[in-house]
């Protein structure tokens, strides 16, 4: 009787050991990628964090993330903590364009495969570039606001001067006003990079345009809704909001409102779950070893970088009902509730 029980012992024992093996196999083999985010100021990239770790997940990936806070060293920091930590392949949304070659290079020297988040790395070895045709933003901005203002006095507000990207959507808006301006019949009185995209500086910078010009102002060429929502407050002080033609970017819930008021002309929806849900899903195909699907390619000054490029949308007060609401980007609840019965959106 004794020697059954420990026969049934070294039975059950060699049982559990042979169907826990392939468990923990299955446990230490499951994908781990990261997604370094250079600071979660505003709704965004809030919005492009849960799509990414939601689509991530689906595909059986582990994922790690990190909020640098605008701060280059804190990034570096992050990442090399998320490459000891075992990912196999970086999602890098980079605060400072130039300085995070040294993040690229980090993670390549670890075999870590690295997709250049919205903001492309600027002479690095990224592997793939997802992002948003900047070139159609800045068109769409300033195309639109030339409808809407054909001739006066321009303002540009730009993004940071640390960003790739910003000084691309200038160029792209300049593309557009340039042939304007050499005929006269607009004039840019002032045009100025923002630190950090930062609302406040958005702000100062309008109220010396608006002090310069004693107020003449046509339009304001905000690079994003953040920058956008500096300017209109420096209008509402002057009495010119609603007055003065106001681009934007990213569809944030505020920026809906003010076009839904008249203070914000349009705004540059981007559908970022779309985007979010591609990282995801390269991440995962890089990680594994595969080459990624790209659209074309794009220099980084470095070597030409497989790129994917999605569409942008302008939306204004006639669309926002088919564009934002409809994808569930913002709730048409959410928006009407800080509207008057009159300008509510039906």
């Amino acid at each position: 009787m004794r020697r059954a029980i420990v026969r049934l012992f070294i039975f059950l024992s060699l049982f559990i050991a042979l169907f826990s093996v392939p468990f923990a196999f299955a446990q230490n083999s499951r994908i781990k990628i990261g997604f370094s985010i250079e600071a979660m100021n505003g709704e965004r990239w809030q919005t492009d964090l849960n799509s990414f770790e939601t689509r991530a997940k689906e595909l059986g990936a582990e994922v790690v993330t990190a909020d640098a806070k605008g701060d280059d060293d804190r990034q570096l920091q992050q990442v090399q903590e998320m490459i000891k930590s075992g990912i196999k392949a970086l999602v890098l949304l980079p605060h400072d364009t130039t300085k995070a070659v040294r993040i690229v290079e980090a993670a390549k020297a670890a075999n870590v495969k690295v997709i250049s988040y919205d903001r492309m790395v600027l002479n690095s070895d990224v592997d793939l570039y997802i992002t948003f045709d900047r070139v159609a933003i800045g068109q769409l901005q300033a195309e639109y606001l030339l409808k809407q203002a054909p001739k006066g006095n321009y303002v540009i507000l730009a993004g940071s001067p640390q960003d790739g990207g910003a000084k691309s959507l200038h160029i792209a808006q300049m593309a557009v006003l340039q042939p304007k301006i050499d005929r006269g019949e607009i004039k840019v009185i002032s045009d100025s990079y923002t630190n950090d995209w930062l609302p406040s500086e958005a702000y100062l910078s309008t109220l010396k345009a608006i002090e310069s010009s004693k107020g003449n102002i046509a339009a304001i060429v905000a690079s994003n809704d953040g920058l956008a929502g500096g300017a209109i407050q420096a209008l509402r002080e002057n009495n010119l909001a609603g007055k003065v033609a106001v681009s934007g970017q990213d569809a944030d819930l505020a920026a809906i409102i003010c076009i839904a008021q008249g203070t914000q002309t349009m705004t540059v929806y981007k559908p970022v779950a779309n985007q979010a849900l591609k990282a995801a899903e390269e991440a995962v195909q890089l990680a594994k070893g595969e080459k990624p699907v790209a659209d074309t390619t794009i220099s980084n000054g470095k070597i030409n970088v497989p790129a994917i490029l999605l569409k942008p949308v302008a939306v204004t007060k006639e669309n926002i009902k088919s564009t934002v609401v409809k994808d569930g980007f913002q709730k048409l609840q959410s928006i009407n509730q800080a509207l008057s019965p009159g300008q509510q959106i039906r």
